[in-house]
Formats: C-alpha cells, sequence, structure tokens
C-alpha cells in the first residue's frame, strides 16, 4: 500500500531546476539539453501546486488538460496515471510538454507565481510522457468508431 505523501506548505519549495547536459558533452552531440526531471525533481515540483479551488492554469490551456489533477497524481508518484488523465484531452504530451509555450498559457495565470516563480506545468507534462515512454506502459487514446461523416 503506497504511503499517501503530506502536502508542503505553499511557498517552501523552490521551483525545481531541469537537469541538462554539461556544455562540454552536448558541444559534441545531437542529443536534447535538458535531460529531463527525475521522478524526486518531479514530486517535489508537483508539491509546490496548492490545487487551487478555481484553476486558472486550466483555463490558460488552450486544451483544456486538467491539470491540478495530472499535478496531484504526479506528488502521489501515480506518473502512469498521470499520464492517463493528460491524454484524456491531449494525446501528445511529449510534445507538448517540450514545444508548448507553457510560459504563456498555463503557466503564467499559476497562483504560486503571484509571489514566487509558477509550477512548472510543462516540465511536469513532459516527464510524465517520457516516463511512460521509457517503462514501456504506453497506452494509446480510444477513438471512436468512424460515424461515416466527412469533413471536406
Amino acid at each position: 500500500m503506497q504511503q499517501e505523501r503530506k502536502r508542503p506548505k505553499p511557498f517552501t519549495i523552490p521551483r525545481q531546476p531541469m537537469p541538462e547536459q554539461p556544455p562540454q558533452e552536448r558541444i559534441k552531440n545531437f542529443r536534447e539539453v535538458p535531460y529531463g526531471l527525475t521522478p524526486d525533481l518531479a514530486i517535489l515540483e508537483a508539491s509546490r501546486c496548492i490545487q487551487c479551488k478555481n484553476p486558472q492554469c486550466v483555463k490558460g490551456c488552450p486544451v483544456n488538460i486538467k491539470i491540478p489533477e495530472f499535478i496531484e497524481l504526479v506528488r502521489l508518484g501515480k506518473f502512469i496515471e498521470a499520464a492517463r488523465k493528460i491524454k484524456e484531452d491531449n494525446s501528445l504530451p511529449a510534445i507538448c510538454g517540450r514545444v508548448c509555450p507553457q510560459e504563456e498559457q498555463c503557466e503564467m495565470p499559476c497562483v504560486i507565481g503571484k509571489k514566487d516563480q509558477p509550477v512548472a506545468i510543462g516540465r511536469l507534462e513532459r516527464f510524465v510522457a517520457d516516463f511512460e515512454r521509457v517503462t514501456g506502459n504506453i497506452e494509446i487514446p480510444k477513438i471512436d468508431p468512424p460515424t461515416g461523416k466527412r469533413v471536406a
């Protein structure tokens, strides 16, 4: 049985930096510079979310991901469940976690960002998608059967 993690007091945890390749390594390869968050860093970053009653981050997201719900699953260490939650609204979390301008959309209205740096929503989305891929637990979202209707 997984032990429930106690939620820390707001504003007591700083935003977690994303580990990245040292410059001397990255000048010799074509791999991504940021490694992505580790499970421990992801849980720590997710612990910064205060689970707002009226989450402005969701309103800032163009695909309306259930951001507080997936972040809470990350906080609890339920990474595959967090990936499922994201995929209810977005089937491309690995891409969006890298290229979506989160700092202007979901992170900008984050309440934590009023006094501190906002929760790193995009980094958490990327972590969850990468975790799912690396562990081989990729689930393809269900697709409704064709209706026979055409759009063009």
